[in-house]
């Protein structure tokens, strides 16, 4: 039984947070799909126009056209019906492990988010019923690798399309299973996905975006710890605390590195000039410690902006305009801005890990930890020379900054 902590989150025409996919991720909070009667109509009226468009044997992409350079080769009529489902089954070759429970709620999130804005072409109740996947905790087995980013998330994705269909795999009350199945079980009828419907679902930011909100959590969580590991350190390495003095920042005033020295005086009870020490400057790793942390915390903002306007956008192609009654086709399923947000959060944690890295190397070393035991070693005297306390967990440390290191690649 899932307690919700939350207030419900509403999917519709107001704008989520990274806050409400964390929260939908977790299980911490309800959810609730918009239903008045002009929301819905406003949904409706898409799918409509759509209809109206094949009725005058329209052309439109993905729908009366093959995918990608296909465009060029048109559909008959009789053949549309069955595009969606050849659509999600020749992309139904992921690779790579699958999404866990958590990012693969996040994914359904971010899909469901876009196509709540009405421009998708899509039904009210293919809205309803990934709304109820979500409700009703059926997560699709969504295997992690198989997309490029530049053309939308389509294979992983194509698994989202096919459960709902009644195909392939989901997780459903803590067992694999057979989604046909599960939708028997419910007493529910597969989707049969109409014209534009699996190019909605497929042809979109859904898995980068959903995974960019887990991990953006996650970095947030990591610069409140990180600095609060820093001030333990600051503690157990008697530093100076003069480091992290208001008026040395107001000389260098980052908004995030003045945050991160004020969270460390915080921590440090420091609210006054205090007596010299008798060092004055410790090593970088806790000197500089707001510097390094600084850049992550000044970098959420824009962070948080590229992944929050990507979250509430409606990121496929074609855009459909039952307005205006006009077929958009464009190139929203483009992810350079959340690729470039998470490419540079990569490094940024890299950073973090190295200066904690330090930190710690800092702590197992006598020649520097003023006066702890080596390797923060217990060991009375006569077991010393074979105990090697925390020798191993620095090595593995520097071994795991190495690793991150390493993937700060794009």
């Amino acid at each position: 039984m899932t307690t919700h902590l939350l207030e419900p989150v509403t999917f519709g025409e107001l704008p989520l947070r990274i806050e409400d996919v964390l929260a939908l991720a977790n299980r911490q909070a309800p959810t609730r799909l918009q239903d008045d009667a002009g929301y819905r109509q406003r949904i409706a009226k898409g799918a409509q126009f759509l209809d109206s468009l094949l009725d005058k044997e329209g052309v439109i992409y993905g729908v009366t056209t093959g995918y990608g350079d296909s465009c060029v080769v048109a559909v008959p009529l009789q053949h549309v019906e069955a595009l969606p489902r050849h659509l999600y089954t020749f992309h139904g070759c992921g690779l790579g492990k699958l999404l866990d429970a958590q990012a693969t709620r996040a994914v359904l999130a971010a899909r469901l988010q876009s196509l709540c804005h009405g421009v998708s072409g899509v039904r009210v109740e293919l809205l309803e019923r990934l709304h109820a996947f979500l409700e009703h905790d059926i997560l699709p087995l969504i295997p992690e690798e198989g997309s490029v980013g530049a053309s939308g998330d389509l294979t992983p994705l194509s698994y989202v399309a096919a459960t709902l269909s009644g195909e392939r795999e989901v997780l459903f009350r803590g067992e694999r299973r057979q989604a046909a199945d599960v939708h028997r079980e419910l007493g529910w009828t597969p989707l049969v996905l109409r014209p534009k419907e699996a190019l909605a679902l497929m042809n979109g930011t859904a898995v980068m975006t959903g995974l960019a909100c887990l991990a953006f959590a996650r970095a947030d969580y990591l610069l409140q710890l990180a600095t609060r590991i820093t001030a333990l350190n600051v503690v157990a390495l008697q530093g100076n605390p003069e480091h992290f003095d208001e008026r040395l920042f107001a000389a260098k005033p980052h908004p995030g590195q003045m945050q991160v020295a004020a969270w460390l005086r915080k921590d440090l009870a420091i609210d006054a000039p205090t007596a010299p020490l008798h060092r004055l400057q410790d090593r970088y790793s806790l000197r500089c410690a707001p510097h390094v942390l600084g850049v992550l915390a000044d970098s959420l903002n824009w962070l948080r902006s590229f992944i929050e306007i990507e979250l509430n956008s409606a990121n496929d192609n074609p855009i459909i305009d039952a307005e205006a009654e006009r077929v958009l086709h464009g190139g929203h399923f483009y992810g350079g801005h959340i690729a470039f947000a998470m490419d540079s959060l990569k490094n940024l944690v890299a950073n973090v890990a190295d200066l904690l890295d330090r930190q710690l190397a800092l702590l197992v070393d006598e020649r520097y930890n003023h006066g702890l035991p080596s390797n923060l070693s217990g060991a009375p005297a006569d077991r010393a020379m074979i105990n090697h306390g925390f020798k191993a967990v620095q090595i593995g440390t520097s071994a795991w900054t190495a690793e991150a290191l390493k993937n700060t690649m794009p």
